[in-house]
């Protein structure tokens, strides 16, 4: 072992030592303070004994707030000192009262002992709550000056499921946050009486911890403190945001509208899964499948893989049927992006060309063929006559 190595190991056991003999010190000196002046009128050995007592129970009392939580410590020694100061303003109602002085003296220290008493029990436990959820609060502040930014996540975005998605894929960082309201909300939902309701509900429970479970994601279920109880969920989450610079991670449009016009930033599942499509231009040939009948007349509606629908001109009459398509335009809307084309007739040609190969009959058959130009009699025609060979 190094020479230097047992350096802490001794500094730490002289403290602990000296921490000892301090408190010895204490006693000694409570015990000699009571036998030099005899309080109450008691012997001095008795008050000897009383002194060492009390040092005694001062050191109980330190030994219990060394356990205890900082918010603890705190909120009690602010709770007796209120305590104190109550005692005194009844001291000051007693001594206008016409009792004799014993009962005074004795009301006096009653009050003393209980106020005292109730001041450090409440102010310990108050404290200690205080402490814990402003502690969360000024975690989660001191991370947004460190650089993690903080999103709030709505009930929509994880019923709708993609985030876990997004999230898994590593497009999401930093803290995710679930006020205490978002995820009373989803258990209502999931608890609710419709069945389809109750399997949403539960599907956004199952998104959130399988999003908790993921090793490089922060999820935090964070405290709506300071958030009034009633109104709407999406008032008081635009409201968390603002408190606290988050941004909100959503699906409901009417939500991404209402926060950006009070300058909340918004991620948008939906404005992404859009901005994620391939792009189509106008002239690009596709194939699709027409699955219904358009709104005008000889329109035929089809829909890629992805969800978009596309409009194709001249297929009411291919219901059911993969057509070649060529888009003539492109229209982004509120609910995403929709394609108008038109059926492409080479395509469609060339297809029914392919079909009539395949069945046999490519083109006409002359009729003045002999037996070389036919596996048969007739040249293969039905009912065909057969030409004599001449010699």
């Amino acid at each position: 072992m190094a020479p230097g190595n047992g350096v802490p190991g001794a500094a730490k056991e002289l403290a602990v030592g000296a921490s000892w003999a301090i408190r010895g010190l204490l006693v000694v000196g409570s015990a000699a303070v009571c036998y030099s002046w005899q309080p109450f009128g008691l012997p001095r050995v008795t008050a000897a004994v009383l002194g060492a007592l009390f040092a005694a129970l001062i050191l109980v009392t330190e030994m219990r707030l060394r356990r205890g939580a900082l918010g603890s410590v705190l909120g009690g020694a602010i709770g007796t000192v209120a305590g104190i100061f109550a005692a005194l303003a009844t001291s000051l109602l007693l001594a206008r009262t016409s009792e004799g002085d014993a009962t005074k003296s004795c009301l006096e220290f009653l009050s003393l002992f209980a106020f005292a008493y109730l001041g450090l029990m409440l102010g310990s436990s108050l404290g200690a709550d205080f402490l814990e959820k402003n502690g969360r609060n000024v975690a989660v502040v001191s991370e947004l000056r460190n650089g993690e930014s903080l999103k709030l996540l709505d009930t929509s975005v994880l019923i709708d499921g993609r985030i876990a998605d997004i999230c898994e894929a590593h497009f999401m960082d930093g803290v995710l946050g679930i006020p205490q309201f978002i995820l009373h909300e989803l258990q209502m939902v999931a608890d609710s009486g419709d069945t389809l309701k109750r399997q949403r509900g539960r599907r956004g429970l199952e998104i959130l911890q399988r999003m908790q479970k993921l090793p490089h994601l922060d999820v935090r279920i964070l405290d709506d403190a300071g958030i009034a109880a009633g109104g709407d969920v999406d008032d008081k989450l635009v409201e968390l945001a603002r408190s606290r610079g988050a941004k909100i991670v959503t699906n409901d449009f009417n939500l991404n509208k209402v926060a950006t016009l009070q300058g909340i930033a918004v991620l948008n599942v939906n404005l992404l899964a859009n901005a994620m499509k391939p792009a189509v231009l106008p002239g690009e040939p596709m194939r699709v499948l027409v699955v219904r009948e358009g709104k005008e007349p000889n329109q035929g509606v089809a829909y890629l893989d992805d969800g978009t629908m596309v409009v194709v001109d001249g297929a009411r009459k291919l219901i059911g049927k993969s057509v070649d398509v060529v888009v003539t335009s492109v229209h982004q809307t509120t609910a995403g992006k929709m394609i108008f084309g038109r059926v492409d007739e080479r395509g469609a040609t060339n297809a029914g060309e392919v079909k009539q190969a395949a069945a046999g009959t490519t083109g006409p058959v002359r009729s003045d063929l002999g037996p070389r130009g036919s596996d048969g009699p007739g040249g293969g025609r039905p009912g065909g006559t057969v030409v004599p060979e001449r010699r």
